[in-house]
């Protein structure tokens, strides 16, 4: 499917993916770590950090010369998840767990106050909501897409102004 988000989500994969990658963002980063602190299975576990090495968001590297030992540290690919972790975060305290009752609270390290609620900002710093977004064919967008965004733009036009539309159809 010619998605980001479609494409994004294969990558990640299932939820367990997410919570290994946020336990990473917490600092941990052994094998033996990741399990203790999500009760997950070693076998789930051991194949999920095989996808997340495959997929290039972790990179795992040998504690010690001679042991038989890794960490497993986030990419460049992997860090730039945090966003999208912090978002989920948000969403989670404010829809889920409600506010008042957030399990975790995400601080500035520097200033030890909270750090702001993620937004989706324009250019110049404005915060935007759904209605003020327009979403546009992009330079990798394959002909189903370009037909799809085409048929929108004529329904939307329909709407505005169906006497135009019918009159364009009789000349």
């Amino acid at each position: 499917m010619n998605c980001s988000v479609a494409q994004a989500l294969d990558q990640i994969g299932d939820w367990w993916t997410l919570l290994i990658v946020r336990e990473a963002v917490y600092g941990k980063s052994s094998f033996s770590e990741f399990q203790d602190s999500l009760g997950i299975a070693r076998n789930i576990l051991a194949d999920r950090l095989r996808r997340l090495l495959e997929q290039g968001i972790f990179e795992k590297m040998q504690v010690r010369p001679g042991v038989d030992r890794y960490a497993y540290h986030l990419t460049e690919k992997g860090r730039d998840l945090l966003p999208l972790m912090v978002a989920l975060m948000q969403w989670g305290d404010r829809w889920v767990t409600g506010r008042g009752a957030e399990p975790i609270r995400i601080l500035d390290a520097e200033r030890r106050k909270p750090i702001k609620r993620i937004e989706v900002m324009s250019a110049d710093d404005r915060a935007l909501s759904i209605g003020q977004l327009r979403f546009r064919p992009g330079p990798g967008a394959g002909r189903e897409l370009l037909m799809r965004f085409e048929r929108a733009r004529i329904e939307r036009a329909r709407r505005a102004n169906p006497a135009a539309i019918k009159r364009r159809r009789v000349s």
